[in-house]
Order: C-alpha cells, then structure tokens, then sequence
C-alpha cells in the first residue's frame, strides 16, 4: 500500500469533525418542584438538564434519552430512595457518576452504596450552589475519563480481534472468495461501519468477486459508479468523505441518497505496486476515526495485501 504516513495525517485531518463539543447531558431528581427548578437553573448553563420528579420517572427518562454524565438525586423520595434508584441504573450505564443530596443523617444506606461504587459524593442539603457545581464539575470530568477508558479499552480489544482474523484468514486462505468475507465483516465490526466491501480489482477495474458485512444483514455494491472508488485504484491511495451530504465532490451521487451513506473510507489494497482489490468502509452517519485507527487500517491493508497476493498464486500454481 503507498499510503506513507504524511497521507495517514491528511486522512486524519479530513476525519476530524467540525462539529461544535455538545453539552454534557445531567439528570436531576427530586420529588420536590422547588428544589427541582433550581438544580435546573444552578446547571442549564453548563449542561443540558434532564428533570425527573421521582425515582421511577427518572428511569423512564433514561429509558428514553440514553446515558447521561452525572445524575444528581436526592435521598428521601416517596416510593423509592436515592441509593435505590442509582443503584438500578449501574448495571446500564457503569460510566454514568452519581450524587446524592440528602438533608438527613441516613448514614447506613450512603456508606453502603458508596462501597459499592454506586454514588460518587454525597452533598448535605441545604447545599451551597458554588460547591454544587464545583462537584458536579469534577464529577463530568471524571465521566469522560471513564468513557475515554472504556473506549480506548473497546478499541484495543476490536484492534486485537481483527490482526488475530487475519493471521487466521492469512494461514487457512484456499481460495479468494472463500476469505473475502471474514475479512470484510473483520474490518466493518471493528471500526463499527454499517456496511464494509472488499472487492477485487484487475487491470485497475473492479470484478465481481467480492466479500461484504452489513450491520443490517444486506449491502448493496455500488462501488463501480463510485467516484471516491474510481480515486482511489487509480492513485493506489486512501480516499475519504467524512460528510457526504456536505461534500460538493459527491453532489448528486444518486447512490449516497439511496444507501443512505453519509461517511465513506475507501482503502485500496496494494502489493508490489499492483491494486488488487479496493476496501470500503461506510457508516450511516458522519465519521470521525482516529490517529490510531488509521494506522491500523494502514497495517491491516498491507496484511491483507499479502494475504490475497499469496492465495492468488497458490490457486493458480494448483490450477
């Protein structure tokens, strides 16, 4: 593969997001309107709020609105207590940080869902707003360290996973077709894409003989009338559309609006200067990949490279 690492920044570049940083979401709870509206005030600056007036509506909220950062909830509550309710929402959202506000002495039922990791702090009322938000502060830092954790876990994970296929692809290779799909479905469930194609090419045209994964159970090919495709054999280099509705290149493109693409990575997989199949990764919603995952697709491609130029001739030394 030609890609030197220079073009792997170009690449990076092109893949960071323009996007704006989101407001963290939080969640408040507490059976009390007044309270309520003021922990909404103290932090709808800073956050987005999410308001729940009981332990079960808040569940409800979670239920509909996914993850957040911090939640915040007081102790004494009709039908359900603080530590109650946190403690259900652990096993969903691990990364989730918890704090409790409690105006009683409820020493018990706080030590014991503290040793069990279920509340971060615990704030007494009535609680000084600077303080409060203080905590809070830490505590979405402390969220995204988490989640950074968790992920860069995932990826090391996803990364081993997918060499580990391809040295088992590279040693049990008896034919192309046979390995072209193991090979796309490890490369589109490790970067998440919603769809992967792993097509070959000869005299830089593509042919038919492919290997494809699809999240949704079906991919449909549209490579050949590709623009990003057509690139990418005839440099032998990564191409790239991060925001394909954005991408004037791309405009008017009928398959991007009928598969509803809207991120496309094209790799072309090179072996002594020779394409010998295009790789392409597509996701349904604009993409941003990091420093390190592009190196490890540069890696992966050189790997598969080997891999099919050595099944090629093995089959036509057999044939």
């Amino acid at each position: 593969m030609n890609n030197s690492i220079p073009e792997l920044d170009k690449i990076r570049r092109q893949l960071m997001t323009l996007e704006k940083p989101k407001k963290q979401k939080i969640l408040v709870v507490d059976d009390e309107p007044d309270n309520l509206d003021l922990l909404y005030r103290t932090f709808r600056r800073d956050f987005q709020v999410l308001k729940a007036d009981s332990g079960m509506n808040a569940l409800q909220v979670l239920a509909a609105e996914g993850e957040v950062a911090v939640i915040i909830s007081d102790q004494r509550m009709p039908e359900m207590k603080g530590t109650e309710f946190l403690s259900k929402t652990v096993p969903q959202f691990p990364n989730t940080v918890r704090i409790i506000l409690t105006g009683f002495t409820d020493i018990e039922d706080l030590v014991e869902a503290i040793n069990a990791g279920q509340v971060y702090k615990y704030i007494t009322k009535p609680w000084d707003p600077a303080e409060l938000k203080a905590v809070v502060q830490r505590a979405a830092e402390t969220y995204d360290l988490l989640k950074q954790r968790t992920e860069e876990l995932r990826r090391a994970n996803a990364q081993m996973a997918l060499l580990t296929v391809l040295v088992q692809v590279a040693q049990q290779a008896s034919s192309l077709e046979a390995i072209l799909n193991p090979i796309a479905t490890a490369f589109g469930e490790s970067f998440s894409a919603d769809g992967c194609i792993l097509q070959l090419v000869e005299n830089l045209s593509l042919v038919t003989t492919q290997g494809s994964y699809s999240s949704e159970g079906s991919v449909e090919n549209w490579l050949a009338g590709d623009p990003l495709t057509s690139e990418a054999i005839a440099t032998g280099q990564m191409q790239v559309s991060v925001n394909v509705p954005n991408d004037e290149k791309l405009a008017g493109v009928a398959h991007y609006t009928d598969s509803g693409v809207e991120a496309h990575l094209i790799i072309p997989i090179t072996y002594a200067g020779k394409v010998l199949a295009v790789l392409s990764l597509q996701w349904k919603k604009p993409c941003t990949l990091r420093e390190d995952e592009l190196k490890l697709i540069h890696l992966s491609a050189q790997l598969v490279a080997t891999v099919l130029s050595c099944t090629r001739y093995h089959q036509t030394a057999s044939a």
